[in-house]
């Protein structure tokens, strides 16, 4: 008895005490991990949070020569003046439309990725990879470069072979309904293979146990597509889902710009193009200014709505 106490008195003696460590000392220990943060942080300080100052421009009568503070307020009345324009609620529409069909062929990443993943000849497999996720790496203006000399009426590629074979030209891009199938289609070329690269990382991270216990159970391949790998990637499904969701109301500038003409403009037209138009070729920087918050807010709503229907039905969300 008394051998283990002295036994007890001698460890606690030799064996010191770790101190306390704080914020300090973790700052210390990890200070490369910051030093490399510095950069990332000042870029968006510098770029995305000093410039969110001149959203005060949607609530002036701007003018150029007296900058943002010497302009006088005029509170919401630069809103209710675009809120007044028939051009506004046009442009708006084609976002929300065009956006809208983009949000239909939400599953065709996911489509090539299980697709892809089912493949067993590795050089196919690569090759394949390769070719459908390059086009997201093309210029807008080289796509719609690239669409014009296919699918003009008069000098395209694809209908003079039509015209060749004696059939008429197909308008694609004078009529309407054609333009929008042309532009949902050119997105869908263009970005796919990218989305794919996301699923397919996110396939990456399934417990191959999952598919070994499937197969022990007697299911086939598309059974263990269903069940193993379908509700592996659930959660990045959910959260790209979320994120096209809230960005109905953005929509980018190059792709129905360099797909527009005059023939389509009341369906081409939308809210980047309109800023562009409204802001920069007539100057009217206040109204381009208004539009811009306006279409960040709806933004928001959207995301934040798609946010939490995602976690009353899934109990899953980005936040």
């Amino acid at each position: 008895m008394t051998t283990e106490v002295t036994t007890e008195v001698h460890l606690s003696r030799t064996i010191p005490t770790l101190p306390k460590r704080g914020a300090g000392s973790y700052l210390y220990r990890q200070w490369p991990l910051y030093f490399m943060m510095i950069v990332p942080m000042a870029f968006f300080i510098v770029f995305r949070y000093i410039p969110m100052g001149g959203v005060l421009v949607a609530f002036k009568d701007y003018n150029i020569f007296k900058g943002i503070w010497a302009s006088p307020w005029v509170g919401f009345d630069v809103f209710k003046e675009i809120f007044g324009l028939p051009e506004f609620y046009k442009a708006l529409r084609n976002t929300l439309m065009l956006n809208f069909l983009g949000l239909l062929t939400f599953p065709i990443p996911i489509v090539l990725a299980l697709m892809l993943n089912e493949i067993r000849v590795h050089w196919f497999k690569r090759v394949s990879q390769t070719l459908m996720y390059l086009p997201h790496f093309i210029s807008w203006v080289i796509v719609g470069g690239i669409a014009i000399e296919l699918l003009s009426t008069n000098y395209g590629t694809f209908n003079q072979m039509l015209n060749s074979l004696g059939i008429s030209s197909i308008p694609f891009l004078e009529k309407p309904i054609l333009w929008i199938a042309t532009y949902v289609g050119t997105g869908v070329w263009h970005s796919a293979g990218w989305g794919m690269i996301l699923y397919l990382a996110a396939l990456t991270g399934i417990n191959k146990e999952l598919y070994e216990a499937a197969e022990i159970d007697g299911a086939a391949r598309m059974r263990k597509m269903w069940h193993v790998t379908l509700p592996g990637i659930k959660p990045t499904i959910i959260v790209l889902l979320i994120l096209q969701i809230g960005n109905m109301a953005n929509i980018g500038f190059e792709q129905p710009y360099v797909l527009t003409n005059n023939y389509v403009t009341d369906y081409s037209q939308v809210i980047s193009t309109y800023v562009y138009t409204v802001g920069i070729q007539s100057a009217r920087f206040a109204i381009a200014t208004a539009v811009g918050l306006f279409q960040s807010v709806v933004g928001l709503i959207l995301l934040l709505t798609a946010e939490l229907l995602s976690r009353k039905i899934n109990n899953q969300g980005i936040f």
